[in-house]
């Protein structure tokens, strides 16, 4: 496949216009005053960080919002207040980060999920069929209407939920971040398709950060900040360096540093890293990790990270070799890990994180209850007074130790995920995610706790794809794209536009 396709002349018609499109949440402006424009046949690309307005664009477009201020027009005509059904009878089909099939059901049966066809008062299954083959030749994807997609491999699966868009044959196809779990060979046939349907005339809005597939298939790109549609540029002659100036702005130039910022001394690595490899998502990683260090680990989304680190702590299986305290981990299992003095924090919190209904101290001890028990039987007294040590420890605020752990705000619930590893005597803390979901003040107080464990001997690896937080806390950053590691920075070299520029570079 070639670069990019052959770009939508100036004059092409314009399928959707949004003009000063204005939207407010509580406290922040998710949208200000956006203008964007789509033509038929145009893939447009759109950039920016986490918050910088793209998903709220998109909910707009799509119909799921309204805007407060502004108008969007599609196919000349306005969207107004009509939501979704409008915005799908203009001619928009959306294809969503998190796939909506039915497992269950096959590839047919989801694409007409909702309206299948009938004929005297029954589903008529070959008409079923015929359409949805239909519809995978034009996208030249080779998918049996009768395959069960729960069997599917996820590009595959991906594949059914754009199909299942462009049933409705729409005039603008919004898809977001439609690669983000699927490897570099998966992608291709997702990148085949797109440009397969922005050459019959379909505009195309293409979310994703990973700037090698955008300059492979879009003709445009549009960078946002900060709620604002900062430039439109074509693909072809946009250097990494410029979308990444764009997307950061002048305000993120200045070099962050971090007070008592250190460089390990000790000459065996706690954890040691060789080839490791998690098909199909992470190839061939190699790093240490001494006492006393904080090591960054950048990605953007699909990049590898959480499989990296599910894979550290013996959750995933992987190939490769992985040393503790120089020697080798012969079976790489949780029970082995945690014993080896590995804890992680899970990216998602709330489903893997915490045990939602059962108190703070509870939650805290319960990877190791040797010192809360006697005999063989855990002794609430002893609970309490642990978690009382660990609650002040971590400056978690709780009015009591045996509260719910759901009932704690997001920063607090999070440091008390990180209190059940200090509790279990971790030396190698896999943190993944450990600031999402939570506000400015406990990002601090974690920065703080980890920093802290560092100095305290422990080794630390900060996974985040908020990558402008890296410079805030990590001694040293690398950078994960596409499954391997792109790059390393150390003292000064550690800011936000070279970690950007890394974790993006095409």
């Amino acid at each position: 496949m070639s670069d990019t396709h052959a770009a939508a002349a100036p004059d092409t018609e314009v399928v959707a216009r949004v003009r000063g499109a204005t939207k407010n949440y509580p406290g922040v402006t998710a949208l200000d005053r956006a203008d964007f424009d789509v033509r038929a046949g145009e893939v447009r690309a759109l950039l920016g960080r986490n918050g910088a307005g793209k998903s709220t664009l998109i909910r707009l477009l799509s119909g799921v919002e309204t805007p407060d201020e502004g108008t969007i027009e599609v196919n000349g005509l306005p969207l107004g207040q009509g939501g979704i059904r409008r915005a799908t009878e203009l001619g928009v089909g959306t294809v969503h980060q998190e796939l909506s099939l039915v497992p269950e059901l096959s590839a047919a049966e989801n694409l007409y999920l909702g309206s299948w066809p009938k004929g005297h008062g029954r589903i008529d299954y070959g008409a079923m069929k015929a359409g949805a083959e239909k519809i995978f030749t034009e996208l030249g994807v080779d998918i049996s209407p009768d395959a069960r997609v729960g069997e599917l491999p996820l590009a595959q699966q991906q594949l059914v939920e754009i199909a299942r868009a462009l049933r409705a044959r729409p005039r603008l196809l919004i898809l977001d971040e439609p690669t983000s779990a699927l490897a570099a060979a998966e992608a291709e046939t997702v990148l085949e398709a797109v440009t397969r349907v922005a050459g019959r005339g379909v505009g195309a809005i293409y979310v994703s950060h990973r700037l090698d597939e955008i300059r492979r298939v879009a003709d445009t790109v549009t960078v946002m900040r900060d709620g604002a549609v900062v430039e439109t540029v074509p693909v072809r002659g946009a250097t990494t360096d410029r979308i990444v100036s764009l997307m950061l702005g002048e305000g993120a130039k200045k070099k962050e540093t971090v007070p008592h910022r250190r460089v390990p001394t000790a000459k065996t690595p706690l954890l040691s890293v060789r080839d490791l490899t998690v098909p199909p998502k992470v190839e061939k990683v190699s790093f240490d990790l001494r006492p006393g260090e904080v090591l960054g680990l950048g990605g953007l989304m699909g990049s590898g990270r959480t499989e990296l680190l599910r894979a550290l702590a013996g959750f995933t299986p992987s190939q490769g070799t992985v040393e503790v305290d120089g020697s080798p981990v012969a079976h790489l299992d949780p029970r082995t890990m945690r014993g080896l003095g590995v804890g992680i924090t899970p990216e998602d919190r709330k489903k893997e994180g915490v045990v939602p209904l059962l108190g703070v101290s509870e939650n805290m001890i319960m990877t190791w209850f040797g010192g809360a028990s006697r005999a063989g039987t855990v002794l609430p007294s002893r609970v309490s007074s642990l978690g009382r040590d660990l609650i002040d420890r971590l400056s978690i605020k709780a009015a009591r130790t045996d509260s719910p752990i759901v009932n704690l705000s997001g920063g607090n619930q999070q440091k008390a995920v990180i209190g059940r590893w200090l509790h279990a005597g971790s030396r190698i803390l896999l943190l993944d995610e450990p600031t999402r979901g939570v506000d400015v003040e406990a990002k601090a107080q974690i920065y703080g706790i980890v920093r802290e464990l560092a100095e305290q001997g422990a080794a630390v690896l900060f996974v985040s794809s908020e990558l402008e937080e890296l410079p805030l806390v990590c001694d040293r950053v690398l950078t994960l794209r596409g499954g391997r590691l792109q790059g390393e920075f150390t003292g000064d070299d550690i800011t936000l536009d070279n970690i950007m520029a890394a974790a993006m570079a095409a």
